[in-house]
């Protein structure tokens, strides 16, 4: 080996050295602050604030209330004015009337409340528009007695709103739900390849460490030089390794990032300084997750689906009906006779019965029909939905007995990966084995490792999806 090989390998092994101390040095400084290690309740909570999906939802919760209170509007108090005056001819009658109404919520119909006066004289077939010198007072009533009585299309539409604000709120956990979920994957994924990049590392550091001492003993003339050349094609492999799980690291926290924003919603892609040393504790579920999971909010959104589809048909039905409105009014002029004559003092009552009978029904017959088929629709669809639930829970659940299993036998075949490969490197430090086998024994070790962690990530994943198909909220840090 070359003089020039001999210094260029003890300046890096000097550089490594140096920059290890300063490392320690500087943690070990009163001030010094290591960065916190990211949790996955940060995320959660990061998450199911910033991420637009989330905002989305709530945007949409936000427009489903403004258009319930525009339905509202079809109950507002109105004021009605009207006056009319003659400009010439032989009668100069003037009137002037305002009525105020309130629509009632029940019976379909309304109250109302109005004043008239005139002055002048009226022609004989407009006799009634005559009052007292101060004016007529009047209030009325009107009730629906058939058609509009139990729903009409003021009552349909508020109706109507309420569910859509419903929906919405379904809708909008069901989002939360989804990015909740992912944001689990996500960290889980970052974290996993954290621990992956640490066990590629220490296999690495393996194989460096060990050229180091077959450098000497290839000096001292106690190894040929083939060995060193075995060791060091050995360590490319494992960098090629290393550098591969970096890169898997830098997706993972990139892909993160789409769930850890910062306190104006823009992502932030965590440092690697902030991975955890283990994985995420395994979610804690409800005991019964197949109650929470019967009211799942899609399911719930369609009961409303089929709540506003009676209604549509209960609003087709009553279209079908006779209007029948019962009237009751009374009225009194107050002051002096006016130019009409005495007739009009004292207090006036009035009932009176206004009839509307629809003689084709072919409309109300048809949207009847299409709402009954409607009904039956959203049911098949919910029954379809249960099931799938259904099979779904019971596949999940197969999934974490699964999981488990391999967990435990993964951690028992590490266990004794690290026994054999511990042995295999003293026995190649006494001359009792060749390289091969302790390379075969330290890769075996490493690859049992990262059995562990995937079979790990992978019950993690599969708790998280079990809460996730039973909308088990605390679960999921909602």
């Amino acid at each position: 080996m070359s003089g020039t090989s001999l210094r260029i390998r003890a300046a890096r092994r000097f550089i490594r050295t140096l920059s290890f101390a300063v490392c320690v040095c500087i943690a070990a400084l009163p001030g010094a602050v290591q960065a916190q290690a990211l949790t996955l309740g940060e995320v959660l909570a990061s998450s199911r604030r910033h991420v637009p999906l989330v905002l989305e939802a709530t945007a949409k919760l936000r427009a489903a209330e403004g258009r319930r209170e525009a339905a509202e509007g079809a109950f507002d108090t109105v004021f009605r004015g009207d006056a009319k005056g003659r400009l010439g001819g032989y009668y100069d009658g003037n009137t002037l009337s305002t009525t105020v109404a309130q629509p009632l919520r029940r019976f379909g119909g309304e109250v109302y409340a109005g004043y008239r006066v005139s002055d002048g004289r009226f022609p004989i077939y407009e006799d009634e528009s005559y009052t007292n010198r101060l004016g007529e007072l009047k209030v009325g009533v009107v009730f629906a007695l058939l058609r509009d009585r139990m729903i009409d299309d003021r009552r349909f539409a508020v109706s109507q709103a309420d569910a859509e604000i419903a929906l919405a709120r379904n809708e909008q956990l069901l989002v939360a739900i989804g990015v909740q979920r992912r944001a689990m994957d996500a960290y889980g994924a970052w974290a996993s390849a954290g621990l992956r990049l640490g066990i590629l590392r220490d296999l690495l550091a393996l194989a460096e460490r060990r050229q180091d001492a077959l450098r000497r003993q290839v000096d001292r003339g106690l190894k040929p030089t083939i060995v060193m050349t075995e060791n060091d094609q050995t360590i490319l492999g494992r960098r090629t390794l290393l550098v591969q799980a970096e890169q898997a690291l830098t997706v993972a926290a990139t892909r993160l990032s789409l769930y850890v924003r910062d306190e104006g919603g823009a992502p932030v892609v965590p440092p690697a300084t902030r991975l955890p040393s283990t994985l995420p504790p395994l979610p804690v579920l409800s005991d019964d997750v197949r109650a929470l999971a019967a009211a799942r909010p899609d399911l719930k959104s369609i009961d409303i689906r089929m709540q506003q589809s009676r209604e549509r048909l209960a609003l087709s039905r009553n279209a079908a009906l006779p209007r029948v409105d019962l009237v009751v009014e009374g009225s009194r002029d107050i002051g002096a006779v006016g130019e009409g004559g005495p007739s009009r003092a004292g207090f006036e009552p009035k009932v009176g019965l206004k009839i509307t009978v629809p003689i084709q029904q072919r409309a109300a017959r048809g949207q009847q029909a299409a709402n009954e088929a409607e009904i039956e629709a959203q049911a098949q669809r919910r029954k379809q939905l249960e099931e799938q639930i259904a099979v779904e829970l019971d596949t999940i659940r197969a999934d974490i007995e699964g999981t488990r299993r391999l967990v435990e036998l993964a951690t028992a075949e590490q266990a004794r990966a690290a026994e054999l490969a511990t042995a295999e490197r003293r026995r190649f430090e006494l001359s009792a084995s060749d390289l091969f086998l302790v390379q075969v024994r330290e890769e075996a070790e490493a690859s049992a490792r990262l059995r562990v962690i995937d079979a790990s990530w992978r019950e993690i994943q599969a708790r998280a999806e079990l809460a996730a198909a039973a909308a088990d909220l605390p679960a999921l840090g909602l």
